[in-house]
């Protein structure tokens, strides 16, 4: 009985798993902006559209992490998403993810004030970024946690993004390329501890079933992001690319 017991919680658990990872089929990568990016086709100002309003999420990632952080209960996993703040702000002045999305900014031929003043930041983008954010303070830390697994499908999209930039915008400075480039390694790392975390203290169907709403969710906000940048950057004539 014992064993028959493991075997069904063996299972679930790769039922659960895959569940998790079938969310995959509505990330962001499969946006109508995301393929024409990694096409080629979006013009300077579409592509300097992009970087201005990702930055309000890059810049509220620290905060989402600080958010689990507090609601979390258990030292053990707090020791490591803490490092998630660091890779974010940098661990001094100049560094971190953050200081290279600013770098990306710049070599798209925006200067520092305007992106982090947000003056072009679209009202989609900015509430979807806040919805994201007040779910992280707001619902269970380990939902929390769930929501950040669409950092299990960020690495195959961040190597063919990367390609695409350096393929297709020779106009961009390859200096300026950095944040990719350090997420390919920081995503599976922060995803296999993310999905460690959500497997160990997700165990009741119910508790499966909202970590897989909350991974929904983030796509949602992932998604949501694009039709507004998609929305408030039309297509123009190819003179600018």
């Amino acid at each position: 009985m014992t064993a028959t017991l493991a075997d069904a919680d063996h299972v679930a658990a790769d039922e659960f798993v895959a569940s998790l990872r079938a969310q995959s089929q509505r990330y962001h990568s499969l946006h109508s902006f995301h393929r024409r990016m990694n096409e080629g086709s979006l013009s300077r100002g579409q592509v300097q559209g992009w970087v201005a309003n990702r930055f309000y999420y890059q810049a509220n990632i620290p905060r989402k992490d600080a958010a689990i952080l507090s609601n979390c209960p258990y030292p053990q996993v707090r020791r490591r998403w803490i490092r998630r703040i660091v890779d974010h702000d940098g661990a001094s002045a100049g560094e971190g993810g953050i200081e290279a999305w600013l770098s990306l900014g710049e070599a798209v031929g925006l200067s520092r004030a305007e992106v982090t003043d947000e003056r072009h930041v679209v009202p989609g983008v900015r509430f979807a970024v806040d919805a994201y954010v007040t779910f992280a303070r707001t619902r269970p830390w380990v939902e929390a946690v769930a929501s950040s697994l669409t950092e299990l499908f960020a690495p195959d999209l961040m190597a063919e993004r990367l390609a695409a930039f350096e393929r297709h915008y020779p106009w961009i400075d390859p200096a300026g390329l950095a944040y990719f480039r350090a997420r390919l390694t920081q995503a599976p790392r922060d995803s296999e501890h993310a999905l460690e975390v959500v497997t160990e203290y997700c165990r009741t169907p119910a508790e499966q079933a909202a970590a897989v709403a909350a991974l929904s969710f983030k796509n949602d906000v992932l998604w949501s992001m694009l039709d507004a940048i998609d929305t408030a950057y039309p297509d123009r004539a190819d003179a600018d690319r």
